[in-house]
């Protein structure tokens, strides 16, 4: 099943709960949060008293990305503010930071995931697949929002398909970073299954038409898959 994550980084804060609630509406799935420190990126975006106020407006899940340094000394803040998903970069922990990041996430009771950057090697993460429910593979340099996507990341999202199909998991790929209507069919047909959308959506001059659209796009590429088998 597609899934579509609206990033919030994009939004218009001062109507953000109504944006949410029109997103939510129109049948989006995740409510995406790019959390940046000024220091693992180079923006600063913003943390916890958004997230908390943001959970009480929403049933969505809340897909927290960690764009920081040392992300394993705010999971617990993240996950008690009201997180589901908490993703960790694997250049923010590394092998050894990042098996205590996914048991701490664990331990609280939420869904793991780790994010790679576009230049980074697909190979160091693979054996942590299965550990996690999620994999993001970065389709822009983190930091800035509205930039395009970098099509050399289809084929690593293509190669982690292949490898989670291969091991017989169920772990899901999500992909962020300048995916619009124009380029939707090609990330979905990556094997990508959870889609964030930032500009592309909250930017948009109707919000839920752009919503709508971007699931009429999935239903699009199932239909194709159901008429092929």
């Amino acid at each position: 099943m597609f899934k579509l994550a609206p990033s919030i980084l994009a939004a218009d804060f001062t109507a953000l709960g109504n944006s949410i609630s029109m997103v939510e509406k129109t049948g989006a799935h995740y409510i995406h949060f790019d959390v940046m420190d000024g220091h693992f990126v180079p923006n600063i975006s913003f943390g916890v008293p958004v997230l908390q106020a943001v959970r009480k407006c929403t049933s969505l899940v809340c897909d927290v990305h960690l764009m920081i340094s040392q992300p394993e000394k705010y999971i617990v803040p993240f996950a008690e503010a009201g997180a589901d998903i908490i993703n960790v970069h694997w250049e923010a922990t590394g092998a050894d930071g990042l098996p205590r990041c996914i048991e701490k996430i664990r331990e609280l009771n939420k869904k793991a995931a780790i994010t790679i950057n576009p230049h980074t090697p697909l190979e160091p993460i693979l054996p942590f697949v299965e550990q996690v429910d999620m994999v993001l593979v970065m389709s822009v340099e983190p930091g800035f929002g509205g930039q395009g996507l970098l099509p050399f990341t289809l084929g690593k999202a293509e190669r982690l398909a292949k490898f989670i199909q291969k091991e017989g998991l169920n772990t899901d790929i999500e992909m962020d970073g300048g995916i619009d209507l124009t380029n939707l069919h090609n990330v979905l047909n990556s094997g990508v299954n959870v889609v964030v959308a930032g500009s592309s959506i909250f930017a948009a001059s109707d919000i839920v038409k752009a919503t709508r659209s971007f699931l009429e796009g999935f239903a699009s590429v199932q239909a194709r898959r159901k008429k092929n088998r």
